[in-house]
């Protein structure tokens, strides 16, 4: 089995999943892709203004879509790794839009999805929600101070529920809630040494974490 070449790293708020695509692309030599995180809609949609997480959901969709679309060509030259995976839009848009709202974006992922490659793994980082708000604290962002404990259980569980049924592609599902590889040399040497061995189908990993 050959090593991946394009791998999408996903995962709720606080995870890790930025971390550890970094961490990878640099071991891998790949050239690394960052979600487009500059949404001019997110500051009324956290406000609760109407009609603002349609504006933000789009706007997530188009920007999402313009970084991904041009893999399907170039990553046959350069190892990629992303930070998320473009199915994930629909995870937050379940989530946010009105059942109005939801109708006409399904309708533009439908005609965008198509033109988006797949990667050969995704890897999955998992975490309870009160260790995600645990990681929120200490890294103290404004913007995730108005998360909602509530909304943040809602998305663990929506993140559960799409990777529960995902097959579109190899699968690595990693609980993290025992484990810190971002601030621990041994579990990041741990989890990257599970890193090397091969994934076929859907696995999970459960690392026990440093004592």
């Amino acid at each position: 089995m050959s090593a991946p070449r394009y791998i999408a790293v996903e995962g709720p708020v606080r995870v890790g999943k930025s971390s550890l695509a970094r961490i990878l692309a640099a071991r891998m030599q790949a050239r690394l892709l960052v979600e487009p995180e500059d949404n001019p809609h997110l500051g009324a949609f956290y406000a609760g203004q109407p009609g603002a997480a349609f504006r933000a959901q789009m706007h997530f969709l188009i920007e999402r879509y313009r970084q991904l679309a041009p893999l399907g060509i170039e990553r046959q030259l350069q190892p990629t790794v992303v930070d998320y995976l473009f199915e994930k839009d629909k995870i937050f848009a379940y989530i946010n839009l009105s059942d109005a709202e939801l109708a006409v974006y399904n309708q533009y992922f439908e005609l965008l999805r198509p033109q988006i490659g797949l990667p050969d793994l995704v890897i999955y980082l998992q975490a309870t929600p009160e260790v995600l708000r645990l990681r929120m604290q200490r890294k103290n962002l404004a913007s995730e101070q108005q998360v909602s404990d509530e909304y943040l259980g809602e998305v663990a569980k929506a993140y559960d529920h799409f990777f529960f049924r995902y097959n579109l592609t190899d699968l690595l599902v990693i609980n993290t809630s025992a484990i810190d590889f971002v601030e621990n040399d041994r579990d990041l040497e741990e989890l990257m040494s599970r890193l090397t061995e091969p994934t076929a189908g859907t696995q999970f990993y459960l690392p026990l974490g440093t004592p």
